[in-house]
């Protein structure tokens, strides 16, 4: 058995297809720079159509931000540094073209690594995905095409690139597994974008296992059993068609309410990046947006969206959700998100820097232009304006006067807009958190960000694979932080939801809706298991639960109290 992280549940029971990358003996030798600065160009072209060829067969099932990894992709083709480094190792080092690349390669991502930034560390496995495929194909060898499986499978390899993991067929690819990964990894992103059984970090998975084995995938739990018995295979068997049978039953929710058994109602919610995440919460039915994050208009191109790009994608979502609300994020970028054609200044500690709303603040006509894109498409639907990252009630008060600035500008362009379009904030930072009651008065919403609340206020950075096990938002002081910022809300009538993951957890679901959480909002595929825990209880029983939370301990004794509570309801978390 193989044991490693799931990050995408499932059962699968399927062949084993390994792929082993081909280990290349790379040398320098002393070569002709024109002959090899030929290979090089050719190297480009090919790869160039290769990720143009990946990128189409990916839009089929990818929503626009994951294929703008294609374009970045692309990017690394046409950056005068990067090209220019090879170039120069050909015609100064006499380097043969694949030597040149590979050198090159190692000294980009290992720059990229040694950031303190997760954004350049996710770009180092990009610009490996790049090199790797230049040298193939400078070499004339074979690369692997994941895209042509066309056998049932579970495929497995040390790690996937995401050029492989975009153009997976769920026709044929039952689930996967790697090596190396965690949560948060690009592989670990897909296989939930997918809804594929996925595990990482399973470290001898390629060794321990042959191509062609007969494997169980337990991805619930982490487990790969290779070559299992008879019995076993019965066993799980039936654990798959009982997984199965829980996924129909949840599409049966599509149509249905989020609704206690004593009609206490709350808004079932979908985050979103782009229009083209719109097939998912319509399916799902979702009743609102609640996190429309608009970062992904700016990224994968090399210039700012105009105010008239912007309008048009605000204004098909809010058609799309015919006038159900929309909760628009401003650009939330700095930390582990940046802009290649925006100069942001190198950090020691980025994700407490210059970022997200502090930017906009202080690059007016930036923000300008955004805020006017949201009024203006404000007529088509019932949109929101939420400020991330914000600290102060200082920051909250400059922004509208912003606000009020696009407003002003708008009427005297005789530009029609909601004028009473609502204005809140993501609490994501302890200091707004503990200060709610004041906050509460000055806007019409909150919605909670636990992803970030959770790594400022336990000091845990959620990438980190060393530690990410204090990284709990069942932790007790999270708990009473969020307790605290519905309270004030609905002290002063303002409603409060939440778009971090902790609102797509089932185990946080009784807690959550005990507390007086207004809305959850998450992935569109996640919405029906936590409306089925909803409408599985009541308001006055959650309100027990949550209050005996309160009174835990540890972020332990609150998980095995939530697990034990959600078994009395009957109902059981894959």
């Amino acid at each position: 058995m193989v044991k490693g992280l799931g990050v995408s549940s499932g059962i699968s029971i399927a062949k084993a297809f390994v792929i082993k990358e081909e280990e290349l003996n790379i040398k320098k030798i002393e070569s002709n720079p024109s002959l090899e600065l030929e290979k090089l160009n050719k190297a480009i072209e090919q790869s160039r159509n290769q990720i143009q060829t990946i990128k189409e067969k990916a839009s089929k099932t990818l929503s626009e931000d994951k294929l703008a990894l294609f374009d970045a992709h692309m990017m690394f083709l046409d950056d005068p540094e990067f090209i220019g480094s090879i170039e120069s190792k050909i015609k100064d080092d006499k380097a043969n073209v694949d030597y040149a690349i590979n050198e090159t390669v190692e000294f980009f991502s290992n720059m990229f690594l040694g950031m303190d930034n997760e954004y350049f560390k996710e770009r180092a496995a990009d610009i490996k995905d790049v090199g790797s495929r230049m040298v193939l194909n400078s070499l004339n060898k074979k690369i692997n095409d994941v895209s042509l499986i066309d056998e049932e499978v579970i495929l497995l390899a040390h790690d996937l690139t995401p050029s492989q993991t975009a153009v997976i067929d769920k026709k044929f690819v039952k689930g996967f597994a790697t090596d190396i990964g965690g949560k948060t990894s690009h592989t670990a992103i897909i296989a939930r974008v997918l809804e594929l059984p996925g595990i990482v970090g399973a470290k001898t998975a390629t060794k321990d296992i042959n191509d062609g084995d007969m494997l169980i995938m337990d991805a619930i739990n982490g487990t790969i059993h290779i070559n299992p018995s008879k019995e076993l295979l019965d066993e799980y068997s039936k654990k798959a068609k009982d997984f199965l049978a829980y996924k129909k039953d949840l599409d049966k929710l599509k149509n249905e309410k989020a609704i206690t058994l004593d009609d206490h109602h709350v808004e079932m919610a979908a985050n979103i990046g782009a229009p083209s995440d719109m097939a998912g919460v319509l399916e799902n039915n979702a009743q609102a947006i609640g996190l429309y994050r608009s970062e992904f208009l700016y990224m994968g191109r090399d210039n700012f969206p105009t105010e008239d790009e912007q309008f048009e994608s605000y204004k098909i979502v809010l058609e799309k959700m015919e006038n159900k609300p929309v909760i628009i994020r401003t650009l939330d970028i700095g930390g582990d998100k940046n802009l290649s054609y925006f100069d942001l200044p190198k950090e020691l500690n980025p994700f407490l820097g210059y970022r997200a709303l502090r930017i906009c603040l202080e690059q007016k006509e930036m923000f300008k232009t955004q805020l006017r894109a949201i009024l203006r498409a404000s007529s088509f639907g019932k949109a929101r304006i939420m400020y991330p990252m914000v600290s102060s009630l200082e920051e909250i008060i400059k922004a509208n006067e912003i606000v009020k600035e696009c407003k002003d500008e708008l009427d005297k362009e005789n530009i029609s807009y909601d004028k009473n379009i609502e204005i809140g904030i993501m609490v994501e930072i302890p200091s707004v958190a503990i200060i709610a009651d004041q906050i509460a008065k000055h806007v019409d919403f909150f919605s909670i960000g636990t992803n970030d609340l959770c790594q400022y206020t336990l000091a845990v950075d959620r990438m980190n694979e060393k530690i990410s096990s204090l990284y709990n938002p069942l932790h007790p002081a999270i708990l009473k932080l969020v307790k605290m910022v519905i309270d004030a809300s609905h002290k002063e009538g303002i409603f409060t939801g939440m778009c971090g993951e902790m609102a797509s957890t089932p185990e946080s679901t009784l807690i959550l809706l005990g507390m007086g959480l207004d809305e959850f909002s998450m992935n569109a595929p996640s919405i029906q298991a936590v409306k089925k825990v909803i409408r599985s209880t009541s308001m006055k029983e959650a309100k027990e639960i949550a209050k005996k939370a309160l009174t835990l301990d540890t972020a332990k004794e609150v998980q095995d109290f939530a697990h034990n509570e959600l078994k009395k309801l009957g109902i059981t978390v894959f």
